[in-house]
C-alpha cells in the first residue's frame, strides 16, 4: 500500500485478538503445541517418502509436497503470531506484512492445485491401474508439480501487488493475526469494489475449478469402484482415496468459508477464527489422518523405527 501518504509509516499493528487479551495467552500456548505437533508430522511424512523406497510413487511425491507446503504456511504465520500474543510489541513491518501475505496467498493457491493433482493420480490408480505408471511417470508428475507452485505464486505476484499498491492514508491497524487480502483491504481509504470483485474472481477460480475438477475425478472412481464385485475389493479401492477426500473436505470447506461468503455472513472473530484453523490445524490434519488412515506410511514408519537401532549400533 502507498506509505507517501505518513512520512513516519514503518509497519502494521496486527490486532489479532486484542479484545480478549486472555484469550492470546491461552491461545500462544495451544499454537506453539499444534505448530511442534504440526511440524512432527509432516516433517516425519517428508522423511518417509525420502527414505523409504516403499513410498518412491507419484501418490507420495504430491504427498510430500503437500506436506513441504504446510511446513511452509504455518512457519509463515505462527513465529509472528504468537510473538504477537505474548508481547505487548504487535508490530509487523511492512517488508514482513508484504512477504506474509506473498506466501500465504501463494501456498493457498500451491495446495488448490496440488489437491486437484492428487485426484487425478488416484483416478488414474483406480480407473486406469494397469496404465497407472505408464500415464504417471516421473516427468508428469514433476510437471505436475511444478504446474501448481507456478500457478500459486504467479498468483499470489498479481494479489499482493494490487493490495500493497493501495493508498493507506495513515491506516495501520489490521484487525486479524496475520496480514489477509480482505483485512488489509479495509485499510484502504479508496474504493476498493474492483479488488474485491478481482478476489471473488480469483477464488472462484483457485476453489471452484479444482473442486470441481476432483469432484469429477471422485465421479469416476465412484463409478468404477461400484464395478467391482468383491466387497473386499471395493473397500481396497475406497481406502486408496478415503485419506485424500477427507483433506479436501477439511481443505476447502475452510477456504470456502472464507472466501466466496458475503462479507457480512461472520463477524471479524469468526473470521479469525476460520484463518486460525485455515493456517494452523490443517497443516495438522494433513498428517494424521494420511498417517492413521494409510497402512503404507504405517509401515514405512515402522521400518524406520525399527532400521534407527540397527544404524546405530553399526
Amino acid at each position: 500500500m502507498e506509505r507517501a501518504n505518513d512520512s513516519t509509516f514503518s509497519g502494521f499493528i496486527l490486532l489479532g485478538f486484542s479484545n480478549r487479551p486472555q484469550l492470546e495467552t491461552a491461545l500462544s500456548v495451544l499454537i506453539l503445541i499444534i505448530y511442534f505437533l504440526s511440524f512432527l508430522g509432516n516433517g516425519t511424512i517428508i522423511l518417509l517418502s525420502l527414505v523409504d523406497s516403499h513410498l518412491h510413487t507419484p501418490m507420495y511425491f504430491f504427498l510430500s509436497n503437500l506436506s513441504f507446503m504446510d511446513l511452509c504456511l504455518t512457519t509463515c504465520t505462527v513465529p509472528q503470531t504468537v510473538a504477537n500474543f505474548k508481547g505487548k510489541d504487535k508490530s509487523i513491518t511492512y517488508g514482513g506484512c508484504v512477504t506474509q501475505l506473498f506466501i500465504a496467498l501463494g501456498l493457498g493457491g500451491v495446495e488448490c492445485v496440488l489437491l486437484s493433482v492428487m485426484a487425478y493420480d488416484r483416478y488414474a490408480a483406480v480407473c486406469r491401474p494397469l496404465h497407472y505408471m505408464l500415464i504417471m511417470h516421473p516427468q508428469l508428475c514433476s510437471q505436475l508439480v511444478a504446474t501448481a507452485w507456478l500457478t500459486g505464486f504467479g498468483n499470489s505476484v498479481v494479489q499482493t501487488a494490487l493490495t500493497m499498491t493501495l493508498p493507506l492514508c495513515g491506516k495501520n491497524q489490521v484487525d486479524h493475526f496475520f496480514c489477509e487480502v480482505p483485512a488489509m483491504l479495509k485499510l484502504a481509504c479508496t474504493n476498493t469494489s474492483i479488488n474485491e470483485a478481482e478476489l471473488f474472481a480469483v477464488s472462484v477460480l483457485f476453489l471452484v475449478v479444482p473442486l470441481s475438477l476432483i469432484l469429477v475425478s471422485y465421479g469416476h472412481i465412484t463409478h468404477a469402484v461400484l464395478k467391482i464385485k468383491s466387497a473386499q475389493g471395493r473397500r481396497k479401492a475406497f481406502g486408496t482415496c478415503g485419506s485424500h477426500s477427507m483433506v479436501v473436505i477439511v481443505f476447502f470447506g475452510t477456504l470456502i468459508s472464507m472466501y466466496l461468503q458475503p462479507p457480512s455472513s461472520y463477524s471479524q472473530d469468526v473470521n479469525k477464527s476460520i484463518a486460525l484453523f485455515y493456517t494452523l490445524v490443517t497443516p495438522l490434519l494433513n498428517p494424521l489422518i494420511y498417517t492413521l488412515r494409510n497402512n503404507e506410511v504405517k509401515g514405512a514408519l515402522r521400518r524406520l523405527v525399527r532400521r534407527t537401532p540397527d544404524s546405530r549400533q553399526s
